[in-house]
């Protein structure tokens, strides 16, 4: 079973700058944001998004004993503000099951490798450590693992000869920049279907783009 996603609200958690106001300014995306929330309440991806009039509520990770209260608010927040699909866009929190449960196949993450290669943190030094001469960027759905997920979309970056982790780091992010609100303009056009595959005894998502 399976279909394509319907959605008209974005949410969007950050921990830092976020980008996906620009994509909204710029037309490339034309879902609404509904909300923008972040855990640091200095983040400047909230500044932004006053300046955009979009609403920003702050959630401080550090105010709830454990992660599942923390998300347990941020579930909250996000269905008074309508919201159809989380973005983590640098959401530097694990998210709960209570979060993902209230939303199934519908909270996006993009990460700094072609996964399944490289998961978890400093994906390019792994990368860099590896001898690989390309990585990149996977935006996918998020599930329980760590960045295990069904993959929506991928780009490839070249590994150069001298790269360090920053260079690549700094190239690799151009691409999330870049991909990140194209898929969610996928979503948003209804291309993206979410289906069931596999035996009786291992079924698992995977994720079609029309």
């Amino acid at each position: 079973m399976g279909g394509s996603l319907s959605v008209s609200t974005l949410g969007v958690l950050i921990s830092g700058g976020g980008t996906i106001l620009d994509a909204r300014a710029a037309g490339t995306l034309t879902a609404k944001i509904g909300v923008v929330v972040s855990n640091v309440a200095s983040a400047k991806g909230l500044e932004r998004a006053r300046a955009a009039n979009v609403p920003t509520v702050v959630v401080d990770h550090k105010a709830f004993a454990d992660r599942p209260s923390f998300d347990a608010e941020l579930v909250k927040v996000l269905r008074a503000y309508g919201v159809d699909v989380v973005v983590l866009a640098g959401f530097m929190r694990l998210v709960t099951p209570l979060l993902l449960d209230a939303f199934p196949h519908r909270v996006v993450n993009v990460h700094p490798a072609l996964l399944p290669a490289f998961p978890g943190v400093h994906a390019q030094k792994q990368a860099l450590d590896y001898g690989v001469k390309v990585t990149g960027c996977t935006v996918h759905f998020v599930d329980a693992g760590t960045d295990t997920g069904p993959v929506i979309a991928q780009a490839t970056v070249p590994v150069l000869d001298g790269d360090d982790e920053e260079s690549l780091r700094t190239r690799i992010l151009a691409q999330e920049h870049a991909l990140l609100p194209k898929v969610l303009q996928w979503i948003v056009e209804g291309k993206v279907t979410v289906e069931m595959v596999g035996g009786a005894a291992a079924k698992r998502p995977r994720v079609r783009v029309a």
